[in-house]
């Protein structure tokens, strides 16, 4: 099975040369995890398979523009970051104000300090009994805060490689996460979660 780090020149020979068992240990490695984030992000059953094939395909047909100055896995997710941004323009806008500003700002009191303290979302995320709470909170962010939410603590990519495959800066990956966290901090306790 193929290794997921930057693809040396036996790698992208293999590539090139389309070999059918090394490209079917790619799909094999990949696809799942593309999966997951497709769900992750709110896609339905089928539609997170049409995106996964989707994305498989684009990969093949791309090849030969892979030069291997990245992993194979930062390619793929660069693919599917494209791929969900065009289904999701075809389906709607975001908002420009981001209500969640205002209901951070309404956590603190005059001081700066705490009103109201927030919950501890990993501890949260680990419960097994709130799985269908935070798939519907997380099919409520908007669509670029719930990517970057499910490249990082669903599929573990570092900052670096969400950067590469959205193509944003480190801060704005900043405000993204720290936006998604905290809206879905609020669902989920607005949802009687988490309340202390």
């Amino acid at each position: 099975m193929p290794e997921d780090r930057q693809p040396d020149a036996l790698t992208l020979a293999r590539l090139r040369a389309r070999d059918p068992q090394f490209l079917a240990a790619l799909v094999q490695e990949h696809a799942r995890p593309l999966y997951r984030a497709a769900r992750g992000m709110g896609f339905r059953d089928d539609e997170a398979e049409d995106l996964v094939q989707d994305v498989l395909a684009i990969f093949l047909e791309t090849l030969d523009r892979f030069e291997g100055r990245s992993r194979i896995r930062t390619w793929l997710f660069g693919i599917f970051h494209r791929k969900v941004f065009e289904r999701r323009r075809e389906s709607h806008r975001e908002e420009r104000h981001d209500p969640i500003d205002d209901v951070f700002e309404s956590r603190f009191d005059t001081s700066g300090k705490w009103a109201r303290p927030p919950a501890d979302l990993h501890q949260i995320l680990e419960s097994k009994e709130i799985g269908l709470v935070i798939e519907e909170c997380l099919n409520g962010l908007p669509a670029s805060q719930r990517e970057v939410f499910v490249l990082r603590e669903m599929e573990g990519a570092d900052t670096e490689e969400i950067c590469k495959i959205l193509d944003i800066s480190v801060t704005n990956m900043s405000v993204l996460l720290h936006r998604a966290r905290a809206r879905l901090r609020e669902c989920i306790e607005s949802k009687g979660w988490g309340r202390k």
